[in-house]
């Protein structure tokens, strides 16, 4: 273009018309001849590229083990309603809501009095009883001795044999009384029947509540804190993974981890206990049950939770990260840098995920260079710039 603008400046402003458009072809001609030698400089420049840079890696060589994520509910071991056993007005609140509690500590007084009341006028019906049950002995003995001698009648002896019996029936019926009005009495002071975490008070001071029966007042709860249960739903061949596993390590002893809400790892350690022994036909999943120590109290019933159950024994592999894997349609792939720095192609088959990588099952050896970062332009043959990383220093920062 340069050469173009000073031809211009000596074309001659006057002269016959035809000349004047001879000169203006000539000039257009040489810029385009001009622009096509500057245009091909940015190519000479590209067959000279470097090739792409890429940073490598050998793939990580270890023993795994394998673990089956799932997600439930935490469940209290025990969890009891207190009621009320019998009837009266609720004289004493003894604890405060929310707090731990032990088997046998007092929660609640029911007004006592008149139980007391029944308790001594049963004590009393039974000193009667006793009382007549030996006057009963007593006329037997004498009987006895009178029918030995014929002094009374068959008949006679007979009435005071049975008296007695009767005698002895009315007391074992007047402790029976004593034991009732002892227990009623005892059923005022209402414990607490196992150790756990206590809830509030529904029913206050004051207040009349109703005992015994579907109808008893429903004083307040209690739950087991430690340990809790997990129950989650596994589908019909994990089971059967962890049936089998059993057999092997003993049954009740397959490992499992938990994690809570809040929790991205699962630093609760337990075991897999329970395994219903039926499956849901309209879900086709069987319940599972992992225990877990809580000494501290922080899981609750109720809470979301993970579960992760051990799937297998640690067993070696070779493991890459996951974004070192790419896809071709239905085919895994990833790339591997030769002795020449030129990239091959390599199908592989993928194994269980194991944090942030992946189990190659196939396709790839210990000692391989795989392309961890720049995958995107890559194509079988090409050369690249390697970088070479460690796995293992990276996996150490995840």
């Amino acid at each position: 273009m340069k050469k173009a603008a000073l031809m211009s400046t000596v074309i001659p402003r006057s002269g016959s018309p035809k000349l004047s458009i001879q000169r203006m072809l000539t000039l257009v001609m040489l810029a385009a001849i001009a622009g096509c030698g500057e245009q091909s400089a940015p190519g000479a420049q590209k067959s000279q590229a470097q090739p792409p840079g890429v940073k490598i890696a050998l793939p990580l060589a270890q023993d795994v083990t394998e673990w089956d994520e799932y997600t439930g509910r935490i469940e209290a071991v025990s969890s009891v309603d207190v009621r009320a056993r019998v009837s009266g007005y609720l004289e004493k609140v003894n604890f405060r809501a929310g707090e731990k509690v032990k088997k046998g500590d007092l929660l609640f007084l029911i007004d006592p009095k008149p139980f007391s009341a029944q308790l001594n006028f049963a004590e009393a019906e039974l000193e009667q009883a006793k009382a007549k049950r030996e006057l009963a002995k007593n006329d037997l003995e004498r009987a006895q001795r009178l029918f030995r001698g014929k002094a009374i009648s068959e008949e006679e002896y007979d009435a005071r044999s049975k008296g007695l019996r009767e005698a002895v029936a009315t007391v074992q019926s007047a402790e029976a009384n004593v034991y009732t009005a002892r227990l009623n009495l005892d059923f005022t002071r209402i414990r607490a029947p196992i150790d756990g975490r206590i809830g509030r008070e529904l029913i206050t001071e004051g207040n009349l509540v109703s005992g015994g029966g579907g109808d008893a007042t429903r004083l307040t709860f209690i739950v087991s804190t430690d340990p809790v249960y997990v129950y989650v739903d596994a589908d019909e061949r994990s089971v059967l993974k962890y049936r089998r596993q059993s057999s092997d390590i003993g049954a009740g002893q397959t490992p499992a981890q938990l994690a809570v809400a809040d929790e991205a790892d699962f630093p609760h350690r337990g075991i897999l206990d329970y395994i219903s022994p039926r499956e849901d036909a309209a879900t086709g999943t069987v319940t599972l049950r992992g225990v877990f120590a809580n000494p501290d109290g922080l899981l609750s019933p109720g809470f979301f939770a993970r579960m992760r159950v051990r799937g297998s024994a640690p067993y070696p592999a070779i493991l890459v990260p996951d974004r070192a894997i790419a896809t071709d349609q239905a085919q895994r792939f990833v790339w591997v840098v030769n002795q020449e720095n030129q990239v091959e192609y390599r199908k592989v088959v993928l194994g269980a995920h194991i944090g942030q990588s992946r189990v190659i099952t196939q396709g790839l050896k210990p000692g391989e260079w795989v392309v961890i970062e720049g995958l995107q332009k890559l194509k079988p043959g090409l050369k690249v710039n390697p970088e070479r990383i460690s796995l293992i220093e990276h996996h150490e920062e995840k």
